[in-house]
């Protein structure tokens, strides 16, 4: 069986069960959730919880955080995604999407007052944690794989700005430097309306690179969106620039077309 056969079934096995289907909408609900917060959320025993978790984590469902001594539970949608991707994509996508995208605005509408949930997402990518460190943060490479130049001297409190490479000089995202610990963790602001008449409180990305053998892991945190329209935009956008990220350094060349550019119907 391929490996990739073996994920799918890891997949479906886990939300097999009802309770951790339940788990899922949890962290759905509020992600970033401790063991506790879901046990009394649940009113369920901890090691019962704690093994529904432990499969969920093994289908790559569930990723977990360490924030000190506290483990935060993160809904990864990487792999429902993928089956998305295999067996929907290619088919009826864009009448699901239409219908998807009537009970979505329905469902906003009614939890508006709702605090938006963090995001996160999840890659395995075969390099060293120094070469992801540097594809993070070197000017260069990521004017490669993202189409803008982050540019900054990465020292803890200094400014960065997310820089367009097409001539014009503008620039769409700024923010602060708040934690610097090469190779494996970087937290920045993230202000994607720089000059607005009224700013807002920035949101904080977290870059986590845990290395493994001949492989990484890299898990990018989201946090404190100010809205779902945001929310929603990053849902695509932080896919699409981790994909290209991950061809560079597997391959040597970013994928042959922006994958943020592919239309709504074919993401």
């Amino acid at each position: 069986m391929r490996l990739e056969d073996r994920e799918t079934d890891s997949v479906f096995k886990a939300m097999a069960d009802p309770t951790r289907r339940l788990l899922l909408d949890r962290l759905r609900e509020h992600n970033g959730q401790t063991l506790r917060e879901l046990c009394e959320r649940l009113d369920m025993k901890r090691q019962s919880a704690t093994q529904h978790l432990d499969v969920l984590e093994q289908a790559n469902l569930v990723v977990i955080v360490r924030r000190g001594r506290e483990r935060l539970h993160y809904l990864n949608p990487t792999p429902i995604q993928e089956i998305e991707q295999r067996w929907i994509a290619e088919f009826d996508k864009p009448r699901l999407r239409t219908i998807g995208a009537i009970k979505t605005q329905a469902e906003e509408s009614a939890m508006s007052t709702e605090p938006v949930p963090s995001y996160v997402y999840v890659t395995y990518i075969k390099a060293s944690a120094d070469q992801v460190w540097q594809a993070l943060t070197d000017a260069e490479l990521t004017a490669q794989y993202w189409a803008h130049a982050n540019v900054s001297d990465w020292e803890e409190g200094s400014a960065w700005e997310h820089q367009r490479v097409d001539g014009s000089g503008l620039i769409d995202v700024t923010g602060r430097v708040i934690t610097v610990e090469p190779p494996t963790r970087l937290v920045i602001t993230f202000e994607d309306a720089p000059g607005a008449e009224s700013p807002r409180e920035p949101s904080v990305v977290t870059f986590l690179v845990e290395p493994h053998k001949d492989i990484v892991r890299l898990t990018v945190t989201h946090e404190n969106l100010p809205n779902r329209e945001m929310l929603n935009g990053i849902s695509h956008g932080w896919p699409a620039v981790l994909a290209n990220l991950k061809s560079l350094l597997e391959t040597g060349e970013v994928l042959p077309q922006a994958p943020w550019s592919m239309s709504p119907a074919h993401t």
